[in-house]
């Protein structure tokens, strides 16, 4: 009896994985495709919120630019390597919406033009992940 439904949660586990796979693919098609205006979104949220404090918003702008261009190319395990400290962050997290947010805390802090960053990694998460929803297909 138990060897009957072995295979059919293989397949159901794969046709998981395709979807997922199919829908990282897509979020990260449309990063690509709208960098500027979620780049442009990005940094006037993340002032709005008062989360960045910042010397040149042009700069800004570009290095989210940039960041959202090449993340559409990045490997898978780059991103999760990257995001492994805040998965348990929220529940069903938005990859993209993680990865920006540890970008933030660890990399674009790091930059001359940001004279600060404030809130917690929720906070943080909160706030790009307003912005970046709009990838997430509707099912």
């Amino acid at each position: 009896m138990g060897s009957h439904s072995r295979p059919h949660n293989d397949t159901a586990g794969g046709a998981i994985d395709r979807k997922r796979e199919r829908e990282r693919r897509y979020m990260m098609q449309m990063l690509y495709k709208n960098a500027d205006e979620l780049a442009t979104k990005m940094v006037q949220r993340l002032l709005d919120k008062k989360i960045l404090e910042i010397t040149d918003e042009t700069a800004i702008r570009k290095i989210f630019n940039e960041l959202f261009e090449k993340l559409s190319n990045m490997e898978e395990f780059d991103m999760l390597y990257k995001i492994a400290p805040l998965r348990q962050l929220v529940v069903d997290p938005n990859f993209l919406s993680l990865y920006v947010t540890q970008y933030i805390c660890e990399d674009l802090v790091e930059n001359d033009k940001v004279q600060d960053v404030y809130g917690d990694d929720l906070e943080i998460y909160q706030v790009v992940e307003s912005v970046l929803k709009v990838l997430r297909p509707k099912d």
